[in-house]
Order: structure tokens, then sequence, then C-alpha cells
């Protein structure tokens, strides 16, 4: 009887095979997962996320017990009383609610900047009264400061930035009420109107407006306790016209004097 010749055993496939068949099968599972996460709420997981955050303190602070120190590391079966802790969720410890978004939160800050800013403009229309000025500067507000406007024909003459003789009396009774609020931040900030400057010694209205905001700075400084470093001075020049620049009246009330006070909330 023929010998049967002896077949050779099959050949393993070549190593990268099988690295390569693990890689497509990650990358099945990974594109699985994200298509499964498509049609995840984000808003609603935003705030489900905040709400643990607030009341597990389990994303921002690592605590890891609720309540009377019952621990959640071993999973959600060690809760007690899991429906008050879900009820209570996006609820702060006083019962008021949480923002639920960044909208929200940013809302509440600018809320609390202007009541604060409400605050100081009704002390410093007091102050105004107070000191006489009620015709010769004007009160306007924003979440950031409290400005006072004086119109430049009262502090300077024509392409000037020498204070009048009559200005400072003026100066003197609004140096006396920025000293009630010298903790807070001043600017001072000069304007123009846009016609160009002739026969001056400042060349445009940007140095004759950063002049005129020195002027006024240099005059509190020296007659003041004011801190020169919670004060601040600038020229803007003819760019933030609050009025129309081809009338006369309009000129006028750019040509102007600025000075801010900075609520307590404000970040300068």
């Amino acid at each position: 009887m023929a010998r049967k010749k002896k077949e050779d055993p099959p050949k393993p496939g070549a190593a990268w095979m099988n690295t390569f068949a693990d890689l497509m099968n990650l990358l099945l599972c990974f594109f699985v997962l994200l298509f499964s996460m498509s049609t995840v709420d984000a808003q609603k997981f935003e705030q489900v996320a905040a709400s643990f955050a607030q009341s597990f303190s389990i994303f921002t602070a690592g605590a890891s017990a609720i309540g009377d120190g019952i621990l959640i590391s071993n999973g959600v079966s060690q809760l007690n009383e899991l429906d008050q802790y879900m009820n209570s969720t996006g609820k702060a410890s006083d019962g008021d609610i949480v923002p639920e978004t960044l909208a929200e939160a940013e809302a509440q800050i600018e809320q609390a900047k202007m009541e604060e800013s409400e605050e100081l403009a009704e002390k410093v229309e007091e102050a105004v009264e107070e000191e006489s000025l009620d015709g010769v500067i004007d009160i306007d507000i924003t979440s950031q400061y409290v400005q006072l406007t004086l119109q430049g024909s009262l502090l300077f003459d024509s392409g000037s930035a020498v204070l009048k003789e009559e200005s400072l009396p003026v100066l003197d009774k609004i140096g006396v009420m920025l000293e009630k609020y010298s903790e807070s931040t001043i600017e001072i900030e000069g304007h123009t109107d846009n016609v160009p400057m002739s026969g001056s010694k400042y060349s445009n209205n940007d140095e004759l407006s950063g002049g005129r905001s020195l002027s006024v700075f240099n005059y509190l400084i020296e007659h003041t306790n004011l801190d020169p470093s919670m004060m601040k001075h600038a020229g803007r020049g003819e760019y933030m016209p609050i009025a129309d620049n081809s009338t006369p009246e309009g000129r006028a009330m750019n040509r102007r004097v600025e000075i801010r006070i900075y609520n307590s909330l404000s970040s300068y």
C-alpha cells in the first residue's frame, strides 16, 4: 500500500492581520457610540451635569457622600430617598433656583451690577444737589459705572486745555464729592468735536482731548485727597460723539469731559 504523503498544517495568518482586526472592532464600537450620543439633548445634559455638581459635588469638589454621609462610590443602589434627591437637584440649599444656563448666570450678574450702579447713582445725585451742580452735570449709569458729564465750554476755551478760572469752583465741588468714593476707580475722559485743529499748540483732536483730561486729572489730584493710583485719564478725540457734528449744538455737546465712578462689582 502506497504511503500517503503527510499534508503540511495550515499556515497561520500574518500577525498584522490580528492587530488590524482589533483596530476595526474598536473603530466600529467608537462610531456606534458616537451615533448613539448624537441624539442627546445638549441643554438637558448641561442641566443634569449642573444639578449633580450642585447637589452631589462629584464633578468639581470630588465629594463622595451626600445626605447623612451615604456613600455613592458603589452605585446608585446605596442612595436612600432617591426621589427626594432627584427632585431637589437644580436648587440651592436656600431654595433659590440655580441658573440652568450660562446666559442666565450672566444675566443675573449683569442685574447685580446694574443694581449696584443704581444705588451709587442715587448717592451721587444727592451729592450733586447738595453742591448745587444740577444744571452743570449730567448723570448717566451703566452696569459698570456712574458717569458725570461736563460740557467742554464750561472748562476750556476753544482749542485750549487750560482750565478756565470760572470752572475751578465747579471742579472743587466735584472733588469734594469724589472724595466720598475714593475707594472706587475713577476715570476721566476728554472728548472733542470733529473740527480740525488750527492755530493751537495741539496738532489734532486726539492730543487736545488727552490734554484736557490730564488737566482735570492734575487739578483734582492737587486739590483733593484722591489716590492717583485709583484714577485714570484718557483722551478719546472725536471718535465717540454723542450728538451730530454737523450742527453747532451737536458739536458743543461732543466737546465734553466725562468722569466715571466705577461700582464695586465692575471689572474696570
